[in-house]
Formats: structure tokens, sequence, C-alpha cells
């Protein structure tokens, strides 16, 4: 092992860097620092980054690396570190973590971001963890795991504050200086009836302007919009934003209050459903980058034998015109321009119809038609344009030949 020394002022450039996410240059100490045996120091660098930074730092290691730093700092190492991580990296870290040090870490954490740890995890793994959990929250947990995958159950954190609707304002300060049960974040409060069904929600900042004698039923608001536990997450994601919703509570089959889904967790799925329909256009995966060599040629052959066989086709119906082409050597040479032009005008169609669907700007029930007639327009109306213009540069081009 080299012996590299690094100097306080190497350090504490790393540390200024450290606070403006990971760069080149960040990589580059720790890894000098890694491989010198540095442990406190590079201790000292990973106390200034953020656990969403720690998670892109882990993700720039390759395996030894990731190891030893993983060995360097598991005592440094946040909880929320984990929830920032790719898939595949993730399930290396978990492992070399161990399900004590995981499980210890699923009870920091908000219950749907153990969960959709957990969910991605393969069976042993997850069976291991969930028996390292203590027994509350091992319940939670399996609960969770028991809704659809990508719907509101999956999606919702169980910790929330739920009041009774009799209860005034100072009540309920009163109530939440006292409790030490409480969710670390939380926007609103949900008034509740004796059967534990939402009648309102009170927004924090509202009960802290109203006067400690202020009845919660006179300041609520009425108009929520619960969702079941088992809708889709893209659709509870559609009703933040159509209708600027902060948060919304989670009910059960019989209406009770089971959950909450919050702005910052639809911000994931956004992001998710989004990098899932732009793969899907390439027939990649997500997680690819981070995937191994086997793994990721794996993933992409599917897609590549479905283009192989339209390939096919097209080189069959071309072959039908084989003497023509012999006799014109021109189209020969003009046929690559046409498949070009007719995969970006298909790729420009498909993202789109896409972003149309994923928005519900295009629905097939009401403006599919009309869609559908002014994409053959417009690449009408585009396909003439081109003709003329090819058809002068190959008249041009080849008479002067």
């Amino acid at each position: 092992m080299a012996n590299l020394e690094h100097s306080e002022e190497e350090l504490e450039d790393a540390e200024a860097e450290a606070g403006y996410g990971v760069t080149a240059e960040l990589v580059q100490t720790v890894r000098g620092l890694l491989e010198s045996g540095q442990t406190e120091s590079l201790r000292t660098v990973i106390a200034e980054l953020h656990a969403a930074d720690v998670a892109d730092l882990l993700e720039q290691l390759d395996g030894d690396d990731r190891e030893k730093f993983i060995e360097a700092t598991r005592q440094d190492i946040e909880a929320e570190t984990l929830t920032y991580l790719d898939e595949d990296v993730r399930d290396d870290v978990v492992e070399m973590l161990g399900a004590k040090e995981v499980a210890q870490a699923f009870t920091e954490l908000e219950t749907d971001d153990a969960v959709d740890i957990l969910e991605d995890l393969d069976e042993e793994a997850k069976q291991e963890i969930l028996a390292a959990v203590p027994a509350a929250e091992r319940a939670i947990l399996e609960e969770g795991l028991t809704y659809p995958e990508d719907s509101a159950g999956r999606l919702m954190q169980r910790d929330l504050v739920a009041v009774p609707s009799y209860w005034t304002v100072g009540e309920t300060i009163d109530f939440l200086r006292a409790s030490d049960h409480l969710p670390d974040d939380f926007y609103d409060l949900f008034i509740v009836d004796p059967r534990h069904k939402p009648i309102g929600k009170v927004p924090l900042s509202r009960a802290m302007r109203n006067k400690r004698s202020a009845k919660l039923t006179d300041i609520m608001e009425t108009e929520l919009r619960p969702v079941r536990v088992d809708m889709d997450q893209e659709e509870v994601a559609y009703m933040f934003r159509q209708y600027a919703l902060v948060s919304t509570p989670v009910v059960d089959d019989a209406e009770r209050l089971v959950g909450v889904i919050t702005v910052d967790d639809v911000v994931h799925v956004i992001e998710e459903e989004t990098e899932e329909d732009l793969m899907s256009l390439s027939g990649v995966g997500e997680s690819d980058f981070h995937a191994s060599t086997l793994e990721t040629a794996w993933r992409r052959l599917r897609w590549l034998f479905v283009t192989l066989i339209n390939t096919i086709i097209a080189a069959t119906v071309i072959s039908q015109f084989d003497a023509t082409i012999e006799q014109i050597v021109a189209l020969a040479v003009l046929m690559p321009i046409v498949a070009a032009m007719g995969g970006n005008a298909g790729m420009q169609v498909v993202t789109v119809t896409v972003r149309a669907l994923a928005t519900r700007d295009l629905s097939p029930g009401s403006n599919i038609v009309r869609a559908v007639g002014k994409e053959v327009m417009v690449n009408a109306l585009n396909a003439v344009i081109f003709a003329v213009v090819m058809g002068l540069l190959a008249a041009l081009w080849f008479d002067s030949q």
C-alpha cells in the first residue's frame, strides 16, 4: 500500500468541496486517504458531507475502494444515505454493512423509506434484516410490504399527527410539546372523528397563528383529497401536481386514516416515473450504469433482439427490389438517409407521446384521435418539405457525377 501523506491544506480543500457536492477532486482525495489508511482524516472529510453526497461518493468508488470506505466509516454513515443509493450499489452496501447495522438504520428512517429499501432486496437478505428489527417496527414494515408495489401504501409514512375533532389549538400545542413520538417533519394536523376517519386538516402554520382557545374544527380545511392504500403512485403524483398538494392522508378500505404522503415523497415518484419512461424509449434500465457487465448485457438483449427482428423485416422488403437497386445505384446511396430521417421522426413522436401520457395531456377517451391526426399531418408536411429538399440535392449530386 502506498504511503500517501495528505497535507492539512488538501484536507481543507476537500472539506470545502464537500459542502458543494461530490467533485472529481474530492473523489481523488478520498481514494488517496483510503490507499494510505488515513481513517481519521477520511472521517473528517466525510463529516462535512450531506447523506446524498456520501451516496454519490459510494457510487463513484469501485468495489474494493467501496468496501474499504464502508469499513473505515461505517459508524459515521447516516441511515439516510441508503435512501439515495442506486439499487445495485445499495445491494452491495447492505451486504457490506450486515443485517444488524441495516436493521439499526431502519429504526432511524421513515417507514416509507425503509419499505422502499426492503422491497428491492432479495428474499434472504430481506428476512435476515427483518429478523434483526425490533418487533413493533418489524410489524409495520411487514404490513407495508403487503401493499401492492408502486402503490400509495408503499409510498406513505406511518408517522403522522392525528388529533380528535373536539380539541382546541391550545390542547393540540400542549400535546405536540409533550409527545416523544412525533414525526421529524410534518406539515398538517389531521382531524379525525371517533372512528379515526379524517374529516379535515389544519396546516401547522395556521395552528400557530390562531389563539389557544380556537377550536380545530373552526379553522380546519374540509376539502380533503384522501387516497386509498392501493392507489398507484403515478395517480398520487398526478393528484399532487394537479391540486398543488403539500401532503394528503392515506386511508384503508374502511376509510380510516393509516398514513400520510408528503410532497418530498412525490418528488421521488415523479423522478422515478420520468426515468422509467425515458429509459423505456431505448430499452435500458435506470440502474444499468452501476450494474455488472453481464447483467447490463442481459437487460439490453431483449430490446436489441426486437430491433434485430424489425431490421430483418425491413431488409427483406428491400431485398425484393434488389434488381432495381442494381440499375439505379443512387437508391442504395440514399437509403441510409431515409432510414435515419425516419428513425428521428419516429423518436420525436414517441418522446412527445410518452410525455403527454405521463402528464395526462393524452388519454384514450378524449383527445387521442386529435393527437394522432396532428402527428400524421405534421410528419406528412415534414416529409413533403424534405422530399423536395433531398430531390433537389440528389439531382444536383448525381447530375454532377
